[in-house]
């Protein structure tokens, strides 16, 4: 692969794993004004079934994400369209560590899978 290309690649993952982190942020922030979600994105963690659509996610994430005080992003790794970042949340719940899964095309977020222990979520409910 040539040089220009592989940097055009490099900037590609660079800019998809800003999208995924601003996410993040905006996460914690409970403002997803920033968060470059499509309006047809798709969400998934173990709590719930496939949600569609950026009002239903977002409606489902600030009703169900326990506030974030502070969060630290251990790794991400990036590849093309896909970007996969491992962060631990500081809640209201408690530490949570969080791997999530994101599909970004075009410079929105298409697809994000969350993987977590979703028990303190529930004890946060209860």
């Amino acid at each position: 692969m040539n040089s220009f290309h592989h940097d055009m690649r490099e900037t590609m993952n660079n800019r998809n794993v800003e999208i995924a982190e601003q996410y993040i942020s905006a996460l914690k922030e409970r403002d997803f004004t920033k968060a470059h979600l499509a309006s047809a994105v798709t969400f998934q963690d173990p709590t719930t079934p496939v949600l569609r659509g950026r009002e239903a996610v977002i409606e489902f994430l600030l009703k169900n994400v326990p506030e974030i005080r502070s969060f630290k992003i251990n790794l991400h790794i990036s590849q093309g369209e896909y970007v996969a970042i491992a962060w631990d949340a500081d809640t209201t719940a408690g530490e949570i560590p969080i791997f999530e899964y994101f599909r970004i095309i075009g410079g929105e977020i298409k697809e994000i899978r969350a993987y977590l222990n979703p028990c303190p979520l529930k004890n946060e409910t209860e």
